[in-house]
């Protein structure tokens, strides 16, 4: 997505908990636009100092923040009933997922609100990677995961009615959601079983950043939601699986990885 929105002409913050896959990050993103503005900062947004100090260093390198997009999250060690995970593995989910992006979302609309107000129109706009019902019941991982996956676009619904009590008019709160991705998240201890699931319903990063962050940039409301796909394309795609509809598009009839 970042390199989606460097290519649009925009500048862009990011941050990561490990500096050298930070600093790789940086260096694939100016090596493939070259001229463009990205900074990075090492941040693990789960820390309440850390998570203030990223939204401050944001604000220093932009300026004036336009848009922020939570997408930092974890499924946790394992996939695993709840009575077989670790008790530190369901609170590192929990605290990065729902209480990482709460506390960032307090940080960059403390930044938001200090902005110059639009004309009654949104102008600013924060986008939460939370689960829609739909989402919950479809995907594989924990427990944890998709108890605080769906608290976050709760919190979503909750942050836009407080700003509308307070009479702003300026910022927008929305859910964002990339469907099933491909990274190592969605892998991580994952079944054969379920990544041959995954051929049906997943798509790869490159994919569903193409897709949405023209969405993105061009959202003018103060509650639209942006889905890559609508969730009856998905109902459909998860009935049509079930007669072999892509199948082996990214893993084999073994589990092993065919591409990307």
């Amino acid at each position: 997505m970042a390199l989606e929105f460097l290519h649009a002409g925009d500048r862009v913050v990011i941050c990561g908990r490990r500096k050298e896959r930070l600093d790789e990050a940086l260096q694939q993103l100016q090596m493939a636009v070259p001229g463009c503005e990205v900074y990075g900062m090492v941040c693990d947004i789960s820390n309440p100092e850390q998570a203030t100090a990223f939204v401050d260093f944001a604000a220093s390198k932009l300026g004036i923040i336009h848009r922020w997009i939570n997408n930092a999250g974890t499924a946790g060690r394992m996939r695993r009933p709840l009575w077989q995970l670790d008790a530190h593995d369901i609170n590192e989910t929990c605290r990065t997922n729902l209480s990482g992006s709460m506390m960032v979302c307090s940080e960059v609309l403390k930044v938001m609100l200090r902005q110059p107000a639009g004309d009654g129109q949104a102008i600013y706009h924060l986008f939460n990677m939370g689960f829609s019902a739909a989402g919950l019941r479809s995907s594989p991982t924990s427990v944890a995961h998709r108890a605080s996956k769906r608290a976050v676009a709760l919190m979503s619904e909750l942050l836009l009615e407080e700003l509308e009590r307070s009479g702003n008019q300026s910022i927008g709160v929305h859910e964002l959601s990339p469907g099933l991705v491909l990274t190592e998240l969605l892998l991580r201890d994952a079944t054969v079983e379920q990544k041959r699931f995954f051929n049906a319903m997943a798509e790869t990063p490159e994919m569903a950043a193409t897709a949405l962050v023209p969405l993105i940039r061009k959202i003018d409301k103060r509650d639209s939601a942006i889905r890559y796909q609508p969730i009856i394309v998905m109902l459909l795609r998860l009935a049509a699986s079930k007669f072999g509809y892509r199948k082996e598009r990214f893993f084999d009839s073994g589990g092993m990885r065919r591409n990307n």
